[in-house]
């Protein structure tokens, strides 16, 4: 590593924090800063706030990886400065505070006709041109060696097609050639290498490869290639998933026990999947200190909005799978950061972090995705061509297409920097915004079908000095039109008029007692044989609590209980079981008969029933680690005795083990058609609303929130089905025309935007809100970002605009 370059470009990024000019480009508004940053300094103002994270090296790494830059480029993609001008990616990166620039490296991803597999079609070549144009803008570079022909990861390490057939010492020769001509490459162009990564999350193989023998081999190789080279640079081993209790420590341990020569252990962190900031900073810390390795993350990034910037779905684009921060250009600053701050709190070892393809912007809008299509293909600007097939037929094969990232970048869709970019520069001075609210949480509530609905009469509202206060909410529509069991979405509006939802999930009523085993009285549950613990504390599927299974000995349970008093009529019972290391001829089975069970001395004989059998079972498999299997049996029918027995049997082999949670027994009813009335919904949501009076519209709202109720329903029946078939026809009969005024219209969304929200202000949109009813997620404390408003007067004096060269190397 070059250190006096690196100290050179740490000290240019204090001074760009320093006289930074802030643009609070989201917003609409701006503000110019001169900005101290020596201790007790104020943060400077800006669009958003960003606390500062103390103690930060000056030679912190601020790193963005844009392996796909050229690709977006070719495809017409145009970057532009903080006043809408165009400009040069890497100069506008630099100017924002981003410090070094990480570039993937695949052996030879095109097919034998030359035609690219996409993800930037990131060849030497195309790499080394990327790095010079880094080097140019004063950035240091990161070499990441993917040894594949395509996208490396945890999921896949397909060896590079030149590969095939080569045993592991040829292998081990063909990575140190690949590598040390490569690097070779790199140095010609005067590229500022300073770390080189072999090979990209490496959790589970390299290039082809997966025992641990043969991976340290490959490792070794690599650094050994970058040791010979002609560049100073650190030698980096990149794993994932650092959640996992001990995966980095094992990882760890398994590289010292093979000698493997390495600098820096990278780790991915997506706070989508990897766990706390905490937990990163303690298994970092670990790796650091026992076994004495400089720690990165290699890879981060969050959302700001949830919609699609092209018409390829994006990875993100569910409020259930982004809670841990608003979806939203504040949220997407305060992940970054944070993430930074994890990092820096290992200390000395702690380098820096990397914001994986902040820059990844569609070519163009989604009602242009035909036009996009082809310039995927063309110019390997989306994450996968079709000719990716031959090589990834699985993955690439199946789903290849556009940008799955555009949500997640730095820039607007039309490639206007985000003030999340300027989090690079906050981080070394802190940054305040005017106090705004930024979200609201959203609800979600489960009860089992006959309990009484209440919802919250208040709801936690954030705001972005990140504290948060309850506000009163008001629902709509109101608890009534609940249909039993399903999905039902309710609206609410809180002060301010901004929106949230309420997800209500209404469960099917479990006829059996403690189902779940969380309650301590488990005695209408009989347990016999050996292996099994009754409310076990390890591995629920919900709760706390389940039954385990485990013994060194071949070995066989059961589980039941006998309900009485049921209505009459047909039920069906389930359970949910994972577990592993069963062997051939073992069975885990779930039955539900009419009767007591073997705890009965009375058991009744079976009466034949025609609809239905008098017993039904279906088979559980093991499959791994919290792989539940939750199949259900067929349904029996229930008499007038109103008695059913649901049974768990086991038997199993000597090491086999698991665990069983969640049993149910419901009632199972026929199901209405209900295809008449789901066509009469989308003819409602079809009208143009401004052909007709806002009192007719009322009465067809009303009748519409009461079809959806009754479709949302797991189980609609008849009855609720024909009531809201006749409301609803009725509603949509009664009609009343108008004539529109001159004016009227909805506007549409134009292409250039920074993206959308998913929070609006309630009211705004024309619509109802039994019209505009938010889909439901099933989520808990899911952030509804919503647009922040501010305008930042400029503070005056003079702003030093500092302009980022090369240095060194």
């Amino acid at each position: 590593m070059h250190r006096t370059s690196r100290t050179a470009r740490g000290t240019l990024a204090t001074l760009a924090a320093a006289s930074l000019t802030v643009s609070t480009l989201a917003l609409g508004a701006s503000a110019a800063n001169a900005a101290p940053t020596g201790p007790g300094a104020d943060p400077v103002a800006a669009g958003i706030t960003v606390p500062k994270v103390d103690g930060l090296a000056a030679d912190f790494i601020g790193g963005v990886d844009v392996s796909s830059v050229l690709s977006l480029e070719e495809s017409g993609v145009v970057f532009r400065d903080e006043t809408g001008q165009p400009g040069d990616l890497f100069e506008i990166l630099a100017d924002a505070g981003v410090t070094d620039v990480r570039i993937r490296v695949w052996n030879d991803p095109f097919d034998a006709a030359g035609n690219g597999y996409g993800g930037g079609d990131v060849d030497v070549d195309r790499a080394v041109e990327i790095g010079s144009r880094a080097t140019a803008a004063g950035l240091g570079v990161l070499v990441d060696f993917h040894y594949s022909d395509f996208w490396a990861d945890p999921a896949k390490q397909h060896e590079p097609k030149a590969w095939a057939g080569l045993d592991i010492d040829q292998r081990a020769a063909a990575l140190y050639d690949f590598t040390a001509d490569a690097l070779a490459d790199f140095a010609a162009a005067s590229v500022d290498v300073e770390m080189v990564q072999v090979g990209n999350e490496t959790n589970n193989g390299v290039a082809g490869v997966t025992s641990w023998d043969d991976r340290a081999k490959l490792f070794s190789a690599g650094s050994a290639a970058v040791r010979a080279s002609a560049l100073d640079a650190l030698v980096a081993l990149h794993f994932t998933n650092p959640e996992t209790v001990g995966r980095y420590a094992s990882i760890a341990r398994e590289l010292e026990a093979r000698d493997v020569d390495y600098d820096v252990f990278a780790s991915s962190y997506y706070p989508f999947w990897h766990g706390s900031t905490a937990n990163l900073t303690a298994v970092l810390s670990q790796i650091a200190d026992d076994y004495d390795k400089k720690v990165i993350v290699a890879e981060t990034s969050w959302a700001y909005t949830l919609d699609d910037g092209d018409g390829h779905g994006n990875v993100i684009d569910l409020p259930a799978e982004a809670t841990q921060y608003p979806v939203s250009v504040q949220g997407q600053a305060w992940a970054l950061r944070d993430v930074m701050a994890a990092v820096a709190a290992v200390g000395d070892a702690g380098l820096g972090v990397y914001y994986w393809e902040p820059a990844w912007l569609p070519v163009g809008p989604p009602d242009r995705l035909e036009q996009n299509k082809l310039l995927w293909e063309a110019h390997g600007s989306g994450w996968a061509s079709s000719f990716a097939g031959e090589y990834d037929p699985e993955d690439a094969g199946e789903y290849f297409g556009g940008s799955a990232w555009d949500n997640q970048a730095l820039f607007g869709f039309d490639g206007t920097p985000l003030e999340s970019l300027r989090t690079f520069s906050y981080v070394r001075t802190g940054a305040v915004a005017p106090l705004q609210m930024i979200g609201v949480e959203q609800v979600s509530v489960s009860i089992e079908d006959g309990e009484a609905l209440t919802l919250p009469e208040t709801v936690a509202v954030s705001y972005n000095d990140r504290s948060t206060r309850d506000e009163a909410v008001v629902w709509t529509p109101d608890a009534g039109p609940i249909a039993g069991p399903g999905t039902y979405t309710f609206t609410g509006a809180v002060a301010g008029g901004f929106e949230t939802a309420a997800t209500v999930t209404v469960r099917e009523r479990n006829y059996l007692v403690n189902g779940g085993f969380e309650d301590a009285d488990r005695s209408m549950w009989r347990l016999t044989g050996t292996g099994a613990t009754l409310g076990g504390a390890e591995n629920p599927r919900t709760g706390t609590r389940s039954t385990n299974f485990w013994l060194a000995t071949d070995y066989a349970f059961s589980l039941e209980q006998t309900v009485t008093g049921l209505p009459a009529g047909t039920y069906r019972a389930s359970a949910s079981v994972q577990g592993d290391n069963e062997q051939a001829g073992d069975s885990i089975r779930i039955t539900v008969s009419r009767g007591g069970g073997a705890a009965s001395d009375d058991r009744p004989a079976p009466r034949a029933v025609a609809t239905s059998p008098a017993e039904a079972s279906a088979e559980f498999e093991l499959n791994g680690y919290r792989a539940w299997s939750s199949p259900s049996t067929d349904a029996i029918e229930v008499g007038a005795d109103g008695t059913a027995t649901v049974r768990i049997d086991a038997s199993l082999s000597a090491l086999a083990w698991g665990s069983i949670d969640d049993v149910t027994l419901v009632r199972v009813t026929a199901a209405a058609d209900t295809a008449e009335l789901a066509a009469a919904v989308a003819r409602a949501d079809g009208l143009d609303r401004d052909a007709f009076s806002s009192a007719s519209l009322a009465a067809l709202d009303s009748a519409v929130v009461q079809a959806r109720s009754v479709l949302a329903a797991l189980v609609p029946s008849q009855p609720a089905t024909d009531d809201a078939l006749s409301a609803l026809t009725a509603a949509l009969d009664a009609l009343v025309a108008v004539t529109p005024g001159p004016g009227t219209g909805t506007p549409g969304t134009g292409w250039g935007t920074a993206g959308g929200t998913t929070g609006t202000p309630a009211g705004t949109g024309g619509s109802s809100a039994a019209a505009g009813l938010l889909p439901a997620t099933g989520g808990t404390a899911v952030w509804a970002p919503l647009g922040l408003g501010a305008l930042l007067l400029a503070a005056g004096g003079l702003v030093l605009a500092v302009r980022r060269r090369a240095v060194g190397g």
